[in-house]
This record gives C-alpha cells, structure tokens and sequence, in this order.
C-alpha cells in the first residue's frame, strides 16, 4: 500500500539514512538529552526530557602524562639537590694529595750574620733569585692541545710555583691570596680550611710554602731557586705539568732583625725545600686561567722529625739540633698508618759551610 512504512526497516523505508549508526553505551552516555522515565512522567514535568550535564573525566593518556611529568620534575629536583659534581658543576675537584719528609741534621745546625755568606757556601750558589730563577721548556703540542695551549698552561704553572714558594706575603703568612687566585673554584674552599686552621682535607703545606711569623722570619727576601718543568698529555680533555724545584731560604729567628744602628743581627741559617707540584689543566681551566692542584711532595730541612705536618714549616734555626722527636724506630707491623713517621736524615752536605768558605778566600 502506497503511504505504508515497515516499522522493520525495509530497505526503502524512512530509516535507512540511520542503518549505519550504532547506538552503543558510549554513544548514549554521551547524549545530553535525556528522556524521562514512566514514573517521572507521571509527575508534573512540562518536558518529556531533561538536559544531562556532561560529565568531566580525564582521558587515562592524560592522567599518565601528568604523572610522568611530576616524577620527572621530582627526578630533576632530587638530582639537583644531590649533584655529584658539586655546586659549581662540570667536574668534581679532589683536594691534593700530599706527602711531607722532614729531614733531621745529625748536629748542630749552622748559621752566619750574612745570608750571602751561606748561600756563597751551599750548593745553592749558582741558583736563580726569586721569580727570574724559575725557567720555562720550550712549549710544543700535544696529541689534543696546540702550542698555545701547552705553554699557557706553563705559564700558570710557573705562577703557581711563584705564587706558593717565592711570594713574601705568602711565606710570611700574611695572605694566601695570591695562590688562592689561581686555584680551581672548589679547591678555593679547600685551601680556605687549610688556612683558617679548622679541619681540612689536605694541609697547609700541601698548597704552600709558609712559615709562622711569631717563630721564623726571611733573613732575605729573595729565595734562591732551581728547577724544571715537564708535560704530558694524561687524557684527551687534560693536560699535566709536573713542577720540581729546589727552594732555598734564609731564614732566622723572628724578632732577631737590628732595631738600632750598628745592632748585630741574629744568625741566619738557610732551610732548604725539595719540591714536587703536579697540576692539572683541562680546556675550561686554560681559558679560565685555574689550577687544579693534584699532588705535592715535599723534602725539607733542618726539620725536627715532631713537627706537626698540618701546620706551616718550622726550620731549626742557626745552633739548634734535632730533639728528642727523632723517631727511635718504625715498626713495620703497624697497621695504623697515624703512626708510621716519615723523616729522613740530612745529609752534612746539604748545609751551609761558611768556615770552609773563609778558608777558601
């Protein structure tokens, strides 16, 4: 019959635009129009539907996103906290190693009015003075670092080695600014500990040269001084120059300088150091102009054996000898490294002879 529908939904019929659409639970959760139910009817309703607020959910890709997120900014702020390449970043800068051989005369130890006296009658006599004594290798490449670069890296060195050994302030114990200066940032801090006395990682001595004023003063202000450098390419990205010298000084007692004309000044001696300064520089450092100190070893005398190793140098001045300190012997058993003295013995021929220089003449 013309007009008819097929409330099956023959083909032809009104319904089949929609045949392809499926009614499935999403699709009607989604609906904002919501139909009344019978009983709702029922009651006094002036539609027969009602709008359905959409519900807020987060999407499950989203709530994952937000956690990687948070733990990814709690990973960044646990790494920043707990940085093991400390605060100024790029490299971790252990403090130096260090060793410090006091040598111990056999007698007593000898002194003059002069300086000049001695040094002309030491082994010392041909040395350079002061900063002009220390002389350069000629600079070459290296497998990673160009000419410039090695020799700039020569030149802090020689800085370093006059700044710690041959500068008054820093001899005097004045200031250790001037070594300080050069130094890696971290290992400011170190040396800072060092100086200030308090509990450091590596000693005074292992940094510089220095003596305490109220005990030893320079008789000379110039240092007498021999030595060489050498360089090595230790690892593509660092470079190595090694330092060592003879230092040789005149000191006396502190206090014992003429204050009147004509006063006889107290005897001075000479203290002689043996060292060896390993330092190490990385591209960062050369533009930077900084030292990283790596090692130092030490021989010094006329030391007594008991000499605290933390604290600045103390010769035995003009007519003073060894003590008791000496050590009356070593036991190899020992496990406890605190114990195990290092001293040496100072050879006669290391020490001035002034009466064999006034034979000579």
């Amino acid at each position: 019959m013309a007009g008819s529908s097929d409330p099956g939904g023959v083909p032809g019929s009104g319904d089949e635009e929609y045949a392809s659409t499926v009614f499935d639970e999403s699709f009607v959760n989604a609906a904002r129009l919501q139909e009344f139910s019978a009983q709702e009817r029922l009651e006094d309703h002036s539609t027969a539907v009602r709008d359905r607020k959409p519900e807020r959910t987060v999407p499950r890709q989203g709530l994952a996103l937000g956690v990687i997120i948070l733990l990814a900014f709690a990973a960044a702020v646990y790494l920043g906290n707990n940085n093991p390449y400390g605060e100024d970043g790029g490299h971790a800068v252990q403090p130096p190693l260090t060793t410090l051989v006091p040598l111990a005369p056999a007698g007593v130890v000898p002194g003059a009015a002069e300086p000049a006296e001695l040094f002309e009658a030491s082994p010392a006599q041909g040395f350079g003075s002061g900063a002009a004594g220390v002389l350069l290798p000629d600079a070459r490449a290296t497998a990673h670092f160009s000419r410039d670069q090695v020799f700039t890296a020569l030149t802090l060195a020689k800085e370093y080695i006059v700044a710690s050994a041959l500068t008054q302030d820093v001899l005097t114990g004045v200031s250790a600014v001037p070594v300080r200066e050069l130094l890696d940032p971290q290992q400011r801090r170190q040396l800072d500990r060092a100086v200030s006395g308090g509990i450091a990682a590596a000693p005074l001595t292992a940094w510089l040269v220095s003596f305490d004023p109220l005990e030893v003063e320079l008789a000379d202000p110039q240092v007498r001084i021999e030595g060489t450098f050498a360089f090595t390419e230790i690892a593509d990205d660092m470079l190595q120059v090694t330092a060592r010298h003879v230092a040789v000084y005149a000191v006396r007692e502190a206090g014992a300088a003429p204050r009147e004309p004509g006063e006889e000044p107290g005897e001075t001696t000479l203290f002689t150091v043996r060292r060896e300064v390993v330092m190490l520089f990385a591209e960062e450092g050369l533009q930077e102009r900084t030292v990283i100190l790596r090692q130092t070893d030490l021989l010094a005398g006329p030391m007594d054996c008991g000499v605290d190793p933390d604290g600045p140098l103390r010769p035995l001045l003009a007519g003073e000898r060894a003590g008791d300190s000496r050590p009356a012997g070593t036991d190899p058993y020992t496990t406890d490294a605190d114990h195990i003295p290092l001293c040496g013995a100072l050879d006669a021929k290391a020490l001035p002879n002034p009466d064999s220089a006034a034979r000579d003449l």
